[in-house]
């Protein structure tokens, strides 16, 4: 929360969380958190028409991630999780500085972990070009342990392979090796998922890996530190919401159809719709 100028008069138990990515792959973050707070109603967006991120610059990232931000604030949300790596290493300090509300990412809470994990100082990081490019990872890591080495690899193929469903298919299978091998061959002993995406093909990266990687899961320590941050600012919900209250919202930017059956995939709670948005006009 450094850097927020957060108005706790705007700030409500009962109001939402808000929840975006570039596109299917921050569902694993909302899973997490419906799983670890369980109380809390989510909005969630996914920017469909112009996923990946992965690719874009940082302005342009930059531009998106506050269209969305403004479309997510006419909830009255409590706080935005952006569950998109890309998002965070580009965007998340401008979001920062203009926000009452308070606003986290995913990339501090996997390198906080990472960081005190590992026992050989031999990180690997996966993500997307873009937050390989960003070196972002290694920023957050380095600042808690300087006794590390850090590898970044690029993997931009695996997000169009899971927004295609090819979660456990041998085309995926042949590329997780052709991107891993190095990482094995240097022996690094913890692996971040830097990418929202990439949970959903953690069985084959535990396959190539082997037992003896740590796989970190930023999804799951977002959701904790959201849960941790919502305690101490008091904005924890203390009821379940009522039956009928349409706890949990979708919205996309495009094929919301496609975006249903994705979700109700990954998430198995029964999603009958999400609603597209024009995220241009934000």
């Amino acid at each position: 929360m450094k850097g927020m100028k957060i108005n706790r008069e705007l700030l409500q138990k009962d109001a939402p969380i808000g929840v975006f990515d570039s596109g299917v792959g921050g569902l694993t973050v909302m899973r997490e958190i419906m799983r670890q707070i369980p109380k809390e109603k989510i909005i969630y967006f996914g920017d469909t028409a112009r996923v990946p991120y992965g690719s874009k610059s940082q302005d342009t990232v930059t531009r998106y991630s506050e269209q969305i931000v403004r479309f997510l604030k006419t909830f009255q949300v409590k706080t935005i999780v952006v569950a998109c790596n890309t998002a965070s290493a580009y965007a998340l300090d401008t979001l920062e500085q203009d926000s009452e509300v308070p606003i986290i990412g995913v990339v501090r809470p996997g390198a906080k972990t990472a960081a005190e994990v590992t026992a050989n100082g031999r990180i690997g990081v996966i993500a997307t070009e873009a937050t390989i490019d960003s070196g972002i990872y290694s920023k957050y890591i380095r600042e808690l342990n300087q006794n590390v080495t850090i590898y970044g690899k690029a993997c931009p193929l695996f997000v169009p392979l899971v927004e295609e469903g090819l979660l456990e298919d041998p085309v995926t299978d042949e590329i997780s090796r052709r991107y891993l091998t190095e990482l094995i061959d240097i022996n690094i002993d913890t692996l971040i998922l830097g990418c929202t995406h990439y949970p959903l093909i953690r069985s084959t990266l535990r396959k190539i890996m082997g037992q003896n990687v740590t796989l970190v899961n930023p999804a799951y320590e977002t959701a904790r530190e959201l849960k941790e941050m919502l305690t101490e600012l008091n904005l924890l919900q203390d009821t379940s919401p009522e039956l009928g209250s349409n706890q949990y919202q979708f919205y996309v930017s495009d094929k919301a159809d496609k975006f249903v059956r994705f979700a109700n995939s990954i998430i198995k709670y029964g999603i009958l719709s999400a609603k597209t948005v024009n995220i241009e006009e934000y």
